[in-house]
């Protein structure tokens, strides 16, 4: 769950939701395969206009950080430094999907959402465990189906993305909010749907983690809301809408509070791609659990998640 940021981000602060599996990686932006020793897996997203594919797998160091190796990832940016990094990474790896232009210069259009996402801001993380044959299935259907872009930001966003994905993992474990979100799928309805899941079925394993803008002259990022909570707390939308329909008003206030919040754990762990061992482990530290395991026992709902040699595949939404 990635929070929004910029003017965009002002107007609409839903954020961004992707999907970070750490035992699959990539052929190329649109092949999956397992990984291999040594690699940290993919993020892979729904995007908007990008040479015309519905979704894109990018490799995490370079998704987070727009750089190939965790050792180049630098302390701190400012904007020019961004640009030159994403920039350079779109001229050794993403050619195919984003060209130069006529001029030769690097060109517009939203490429630079896949490359360097921690420079722009905060992403919440939360992960649960999968098992390998859960992996090869997710690879064998992703390799097969169509891969061609319908974005649709109402009802075919990011988010509905995410919520095929982790369906696939865990059927029935995501879900619309249809009165808290109006029935729009977003990032934080999808945050909330798995923490949900998690708690039911603890065997799952769900902890959470979250991965800091990189410090810098960069503007910082904003908290990702929902429908009814952005509603909530903009003045320029609540004022009006108590003075011309107060019944409507009342209804969002008793949608966000029965079924429209997430509370974040206050010291979720930091996650630390430097901490990263081979088959893009995650981090041996302690991370805040969101669900207790109190056995290794599978989920009762078919596939059935549990641990596989190596560690758990990771949704960061």
């Amino acid at each position: 769950m990635e929070e929004p940021y910029g003017r965009f981000g002002a107007m609409n602060p839903t954020g961004h939701a992707a999907i970070y599996l750490n035992h699959i990686c990539a052929d190329s932006p649109i092949v999956l395969r397992p990984c291999h020793d040594g690699e940290y897996g993919v993020v892979i997203s729904r995007y908007h206009k990008i040479d015309g594919y519905d979704w894109l797998a990018v490799p995490l160091t370079a998704y987070l950080y727009a750089v190939d190796t965790p050792a180049d990832i630098p302390e701190t940016v400012d904007k020019d430094q961004v640009w030159a990094l994403r920039n350079a990474y779109r001229q050794q790896h993403l050619l195919d999907l984003a060209p130069d232009d006529k001029e030769g210069d690097a060109p517009k259009g939203e490429w630079t959402e896949l490359v360097g996402s921690s420079y722009d801001r905060v992403i919440h993380g939360f992960q649960v465990d999968s098992t390998a044959e859960q992996d090869q299935r997710f690879i064998a259907i992703f390799n097969d189906r169509k891969n061609v872009g319908h974005f649709n930001l109402l009802f075919h966003n990011c988010a509905d993305f995410s919520r095929v994905v982790l369906n696939i993992y865990m059927p029935h474990s995501i879900h619309r909010a249809f009165i808290a979100d109006v029935g729009l799928m977003t990032p934080k309805q999808v945050a909330r749907s798995l923490v949900k899941y998690g708690k039911k079925y603890p065997e799952v394993g769900m902890i959470a983690f979250v991965i800091p803008q990189v410090p810098g002259s960069v503007p910082r990022s904003h908290p990702v809301d929902g429908v009814a909570e952005s509603l909530l707390k903009s003045k320029k939308y609540l004022i009006p809408l108590t003075v011309l329909a107060p019944e409507v008003t009342g209804g969002v206030v008793v949608a966000y509070l029965v079924d429209g919040r997430l509370k974040l754990p206050k010291e979720a762990t930091v996650f630390n791609i430097g901490d990263q061992e081979n088959s893009g482990q995650t981090s041996t530290g302690p991370m805040e659990p969101l669900a207790t395991a109190p056995s290794q026992e599978p989920v009762p709902t078919p596939p059935e998640p549990a641990s596989h040699s190596g560690p758990p595949t990771t949704p960061q939404l």
